[in-house]
């Protein structure tokens, strides 16, 4: 299925929209990141390879349980991002970078959105940002409406 972009054509386009579309239990590790989305707060897990946020039961190199859970700061680092145009249900009213944002003190990079305005010459890799959370949250990953340039 299509979408007609905002020339008309309707080639080179597909729909995108972020969802999380089935249940299941997420394990006290990924549950106690979401319980933390809701409170304002980040939590990473201990593995082999240091902290990872978002926080996986099992490390994804060795296999083993992962180890104990720790509160991280909303703060971080843009390590690579591209630039798209808002569509409806997109985080951010107006165009916005998709991002990798490394956690500070984690080994890894959690995908969000970053705001700059709807300016793409203001996103460079490096970029340091913070934590916009939504005013009402319910426990999942769309409680950080998205990241924004930390002052």
């Amino acid at each position: 299925m299509s979408t007609p972009a905002s020339g008309g054509h309707d080639s080179l386009c597909a729909p995108y929209k972020l969802e999380f579309p089935f249940e299941r239990t997420v394990g006290p590790k990924i549950g106690t990141f979401f319980a933390g989305l809701k409170e304002k707060r980040l939590f990473g897990v201990r593995a082999r390879r240091g902290v990872l946020c978002p926080p996986l039961e099992f490390d994804p190199d060795s296999g083993a349980e992962t180890g104990e859970l720790v509160e991280l700061p909303t703060t971080g680092t843009v390590t690579t991002w591209t630039w798209v145009r808002s569509r409806p249900d997109d985080p951010v009213s107006h165009d916005f970078a998709w991002a990798l944002v490394e956690i500070d003190g984690t080994a890894g990079s959690l995908f969000h959105a970053v705001d700059v305005g709807g300016d793409p010459t203001r996103m460079t890799r490096g970029m340091r940002v913070r934590v916009r959370w939504r005013d009402e949250r319910v426990g999942d990953l769309r409680d950080i409406e998205c990241f924004e340039v930390e002052r």
